[in-house]
């Protein structure tokens, strides 16, 4: 059985499989196997939807049967361009086939373009003013890519022969970071804070500095404004999908709740991923799913503290002398041994000796047994062993 995975594995979630092939190319998506011609939502002229909805069901019958969908960037492209997808899309199915005859499952059949190739053709668009590549093999790759597949982008790519790193030269390490701090600045004073878990990802939004210059209500709903931008920007810099749930500031004056989700449409436009909004629930949250199908910035970049598991806090050093002084009575009651050894961090044997000397010393007493420390470099602040002797 061919399958297709059309969603990468994420968390504890495993990737998402189809039998129903599809086969991206710049301007088009092949369906093997089906008859179906569609027409991105995304082209808004009706002229233009029946323009290329008749120029890919006229040119169809010259390629094997199958389907095909007419990407938004395909708008206002010509016949050419078109034919040009169908002839390459063939030529790869057809290497495909091939392919599923000669291979022993499991096996990879067929992968999609190395990720430069791959931004260059989902996101080579007629805005883009240079591509600037710092690998002269890069670069040969992609002039040869673009000759052929996006001609009209070719003459905008650069190479970078400069000794400075291109993510210095535009800032892009700086932006990096940003992107994976919690808490992002909005230029007014206000910032937002943004929590992804794996069920959902919450982004709350406050005022900060701002106090605005006529009263409250104008201040929240400016914040809120700017902060409709931001958020969009971050989903798309982030790369967060799911279930996003968006905590504006509380606003009384409905235009103004109004004017903010109009701004939040209006901004989500521009994003390729698609999305959904509801209005603004009776608890003032905004609710909203974005189209998810590879991991977020965050989960590519980092991975999870080994301190503290991800949880973001650690028991305090208080809390696990309490647990010690449990652990050993449960081993004073248990077992006979001469004395107990306690293995604990520096802090937590630091916070022993000092303001926990006095209840350290009431619980010799109480065992009637002898208790040593000893600090252990290794471990973390919540972890500890008492060890009889």
């Amino acid at each position: 059985m061919v399958v297709q995975v059309i969603k990468d594995p994420m968390g504890t979630k495993g990737a998402r499989l189809i039998t129903q092939i599809s086969i991206p190319s710049r301007y088009l998506v092949f369906l093997p196997g089906t008859s179906h011609v569609g027409v991105s939502q995304k082209v808004e002229s009706e002229a233009e939807r029946q323009r290329l909805k008749e120029i890919v069901t006229r040119l169809a019958p010259e390629f094997e049967s199958g389907g095909y969908i007419i990407r938004t960037v395909a708008d206002g492209v010509s016949e050419e361009a078109i034919r040009n997808d169908m002839l390459f899309l063939q030529k790869l199915w057809n290497t495909i086939q091939l392919r599923v005859k000669e291979v022993k499952p499991p096996a990879l059949i067929h992968d999609d373009l190395q990720i430069v190739m791959r931004t260059m053709r989902d996101l080579g668009n007629s805005d883009i003013e240079k591509i600037r590549i710092d690998s002269r093999e890069t670069y040969d790759k992609v002039k040869k890519f673009s000759n052929k597949f996006i001609a009209h982008l070719a003459g905008r790519i650069e190479h970078y022969p400069g000794e400075r790193p291109l993510f210095d030269l535009y800032g892009i390490e700086d932006e990096i970071h940003k992107a994976l701090e919690r808490k992002v600045q909005l230029k007014s004073g206000g910032y937002l804070i943004i929590d992804q878990t794996e069920a959902m990802t919450t982004i709350d939004v406050n005022t900060g500095a701002f106090v605005g210059h006529r009263n409250l209500e104008e201040t929240i709903f400016k914040t809120n404004l700017e902060a409709s931008q931001a958020i969009v920007r971050q989903l798309r810099l982030r790369n967060l999908g799911g279930i996003i749930i968006i905590d504006f500031i509380d606003m009384t004056d409905v235009e103004h709740r109004r004017q903010v989700i109009r701004a939040l449409e209006k901004n989500l436009e521009r994003d390729s991923a698609k999305s959904q909004i509801s209005e603004v629930s009776a608890l003032g949250l905004v609710e909203m799913t974005r189209k998810r199908t590879r991991e977020s910035l965050e989960h590519v970049l980092c991975q999870t503290c080994p301190t503290c598991n991800g949880r973001g806090s650690l028991m305090s050093a208080e809390t696990v002398c309490y647990e010690i002084f449990r652990e050993i009575m449960r081993e004073a009651r248990q077992f006979d041994a001469q004395k107990l050894l306690v293995l604990a961090s520096q802090t937590v044997v630091d916070m022993l000796v000092d303001e926990e000397s006095t209840s350290l010393a009431e619980l010799e007493e109480f065992i009637a047994k002898p208790i040593k420390l000893q600090v252990e470099t290794e471990y973390t602040q919540e972890q500890f062993d008492v060890v009889l002797m």
